[in-house]
């Protein structure tokens, strides 16, 4: 089993941290992984992305060039990576940022308001969150638990008070996809 994912968005939304945290996962589960960050010429609200790879084998290259999978933040990203996804895969978008449908019919789409559920939550910070919950649970390269307890590796100090809802952003993330998938 080999799962890669391009996370993408602007500098500031947390693009980074899901890729640590999936990434963190992985190793937890003694699986190989990849993560390969890359900014744009501002960190906050400039274009940043990174590829994750999680693998039971060796992995050749930590680069995806034709990703399977997408977590997609805003319309720049979405954009970008819309032409280069594989047929068959699948799109996960931050809906509240990207005010147009995805123009290929031949990856699957999951849309979710993540910023209204956010809000529900408590916080607009954990759109992050609710899109890589969304993720683990379509195409699960980890467990749910891993991510949780990776993410209480990462937020630890002054971030601890945000470990909850964190917690409950991927939760709810999860829950989301389950009703795509039907189930």
């Amino acid at each position: 089993m080999e799962k890669g994912v391009v996370i993408a968005g602007f500098g500031g939304q947390g693009v980074m941290l899901a890729g640590e945290i999936l990434a963190e996962a992985g190793k937890d589960e003694g699986k190989f992984v990849t993560f390969l960050p890359s900014y744009g010429p501002e960190q906050r609200g400039g274009t940043a992305n990174c590829h994750v790879i999680v693998s039971d084998e060796e992995i050749a290259s930590p680069v995806i060039d034709r990703p399977e999978a997408a977590i997609i933040l805003n319309l720049p990203s979405l954009d970008k990576y819309e032409p280069m996804m594989k047929e068959n895969g699948i799109m996960i978008l931050n809906k509240t940022l990207i005010p147009r449908e995805v123009k290929r019919s031949d990856v699957r789409v999951l849309q979710i308001d993540a910023h209204d559920v956010a809000r529900k939550l408590g916080s607009e910070r954990v759109v992050n969150m609710i899109l890589l919950g969304a993720y683990v649970e379509v195409e699960k390269p980890v467990s749910l638990e891993s991510i949780k307890e990776a993410l209480k590796k990462y937020l630890t100090g002054r971030k601890a008070e945000l470990l909850e809802i964190n917690i409950r952003a991927v939760e709810e993330g999860s829950k989301i996809a389950r009703e795509f998938l039907g189930g």
